[in-house]
């Protein structure tokens, strides 16, 4: 069982690991641009989530219908979903982008943001906004090789983009030698690139049978029956990330009323708190494809064991984790902005939202191993419940009687996340999950 898990969760941890590196990088060079530009970069990083809510529930579809069909047999099954998936892609992130093109400075100004963060914020979004697309084929294309028991593709995938991330970044930012200096320009334009270049990437494998998933491009003419079947299961997983996108952009309108400092010092707390949890994003992504495959073979009880297997190994690091975030929090602030209030702020974050990552492996672990049996629905309303009964009342109230007011903020975060973990456990373990049908 443990070999099974780390055969899908190394590689997805790896993968997880150079998609945030990768903001990371942006963030790094931008951070060289003042804290104007990086809290620019944190606003288009939570309005980029509100905009790509189909993005989640796609992919929660193409790995449930995927992992079964494989479990239980069935490649061509298989092969269909991940193509009708990918058709899907495309055509909801161009809906997604043609939006955000056209109401971002609005956008920016619903979150509070000063006049000259809306000018430099819409640059950086719109520049994203045209190679969304990309973005969906990319993540789509990585759930459908996950959801055939494949992660070691995907991590190569995300490595490649890396690369020309890094590459790109402090050329287009700063424009030595024969390069334009394009600022924060710059920073959009390389990561749409560097997006664009694994996408293509991830298509070539598909279509050519590189691995374990191989599809044709009549599998992109759109069939009704099998679409549906897609987004009946994703759209749950579509209202989750919605609800938590839009309570991010709540969060960040009750953060920016602190000032820009402490929205960047946010922004680059957000960063680490990403990265601490990516060892439970990749656990789960281990459990909700073992899930499925294992309910597809007629195996639930193996299934219940796996999921557990992955939240056990998932606290062990998050404990880990959290304890060093909390001693080098100043350092680890300072190495992307050397501001004192933003310092300052960041650190608050780090040290008081840490602790609560070990309850952060019961509500992601098994929130997606719900999702891979395809009950998508349970994790909308446990993530519903937790963030909009709880989370955004409490920080609204916390930040008006704390001092400072964003340790207020930051421990509202922190109930939520424990009662969003004890909730998923208590309704995993009630089992009804095992006997959905997808």
């Amino acid at each position: 069982m443990l070999k099974a898990i780390a055969v899908l969760a190394v590689p997805m941890l790896a993968g997880a690991v150079l998609q945030n590196v990768q903001s990371l990088i942006d963030l790094f060079w931008v951070g060289r641009l003042g804290s104007r530009a990086v809290a620019a970069v944190a606003m288009s990083g939570t309005i980029l989530m509100v905009l790509f809510p189909m993005l989640m529930g796609l992919s929660t579809g193409t790995i449930a219908l995927v992992s079964r069909s494989v479990g239980a047999g069935r490649p061509e099954d298989a092969a269909a979903a991940a193509g009708q998936s990918l058709m899907l892609a495309v055509v909801l992130g161009g809906i997604t982008a043609a939006c955000g093109w056209l109401f971002s400075p609005h956008l920016f100004r619903l979150l509070g943001a000063e006049p000259e963060l809306i000018h430099d914020g819409s640059i950086y979004l719109r520049i994203c906004l045209i190679g969304s697309f990309t973005v969906f084929i990319l993540f789509i294309g990585n759930a459908a090789l996950q959801g055939a028991g494949d992660a070691v593709t995907p991590m190569c995938i995300m490595a490649v983009s890396n690369v020309v991330n890094i590459i790109l970044d402090p050329l287009l930012i700063f424009g030595p030698g024969p390069f334009p200096c394009l600022g924060i320009r710059g920073a959009a334009s390389a990561t749409v690139i560097s997006q664009a270049a694994a996408a293509g990437l991830s298509l070539y494998i598909l279509f050519t049978g590189k691995t374990h998933l191989r599809i044709h491009l009549k599998q992109w003419i759109p069939r009704a029956e099998l679409s549906w079947r897609i987004l009946r299961i994703g759209l749950p997983g579509s209202g989750q990330m919605l609800s938590r996108s839009l309570m991010s952009a709540v969060l960040m309108r009750i953060v920016a009323s602190c000032g820009t400092a402490a929205v960047a010092a946010y922004g680059v707390g957000m960063r680490f708190h990403m990265i601490a949890l990516m060892p439970a994003f990749a656990l789960g992504g281990a459990a909700a494809t073992m899930v499925g495959q294992n309910l597809g073979a007629g195996k639930p009880a193996r299934a219940r064991r796996a999921a557990w297997a992955a939240v056990g190994l998932d606290m062990v690091f998050m404990t880990g984790i959290a304890a060093v975030l909390m001693i080098f929090a100043p350092a680890l602030i300072r190495f992307f902005n050397s501001e004192p209030d933003v310092v300052r702020t960041g650190t608050d974050y780090l040290r008081i939202v840490s602790p609560s990552y070990i309850f952060a492996a019961l509500g992601i672990v098994f929130g997606r191993a719900l999702n891979g049996a395809g009950d998508s629905m349970s994790p909308m309303i446990i993530t519903v419940a937790t963030l909009w009964g709880l989370q955004v009342p409490l920080a609204v109230m916390l930040s008006r009687i704390w001092e400072p007011a964003t340790s207020g903020i930051w421990w509202a975060i922190v109930a939520a996340i424990i009662f969003q973990g004890l909730l998923a456990a208590w309704w995993f373990e009630r089992g009804t999950w095992s006997r959905k049908t997808v």
